[in-house]
């Protein structure tokens, strides 16, 4: 049961910043072929809309899998590493700004698109812009310490 939950952390994690780093770095910049913002605001609509039920699926399995792997099989808070608490810290600091974005930016956002209100969708995408900048650093430093803290000293 240790190896699935393991391996469902894992996909969750891969999941969530692998999207992050996917829209920001290369997804981002590319929509400049599109000329029209237009063009560009729905297809970040479209592809966020998709996106973001992966994101919530992610948390999900992250935070069973994990708590599940701290109470089962390392015995609970005392008895985790300094890397396990300074893990959980910043992943509920990435999960409490994706729900700013998700019911602030994104409601906006979406809304703007569906109302062919340009300017304001633009405003909506920067805000969730600036709120993945700010994840996505953090979720690569998760991930490092995930993958690296059991061996720190």
């Amino acid at each position: 049961m240790t190896t699935v939950a393991l391996a469902l952390h894992i996909l969750g994690a891969v999941v969530w910043v692998g999207g992050m780093f996917a829209i920001y770095v290369c997804l981002r910049p590319a929509l400049a072929v599109l000329e029209q913002p237009p063009q560009r605001l729905a297809l970040m609509r479209a592809m966020l809309q998709k996106f973001f039920p992966w994101v919530w699926m992610s948390i999900v399995l992250l935070l069973a899998s994990g708590y599940w792997v701290l109470f089962t099989v390392q015995g609970g808070f005392a008895f985790a590493g300094v890397h396990v608490h300074i893990m959980q810290g910043v992943a509920w600091v990435m999960i409490l700004l994706f729900g700013w974005l998700y019911w602030g930016a994104w409601a906006d956002f979406r809304d703007a698109v569906d109302d062919a209100n340009w300017e304001q969708a633009a405003g909506g995408l920067n805000r969730i812009r600036q709120i993945i900048a700010i994840n996505l650093p953090l979720g690569l430093v998760v991930v490092v310490i995930g993958a690296s803290g059991r061996w720190w000293v």
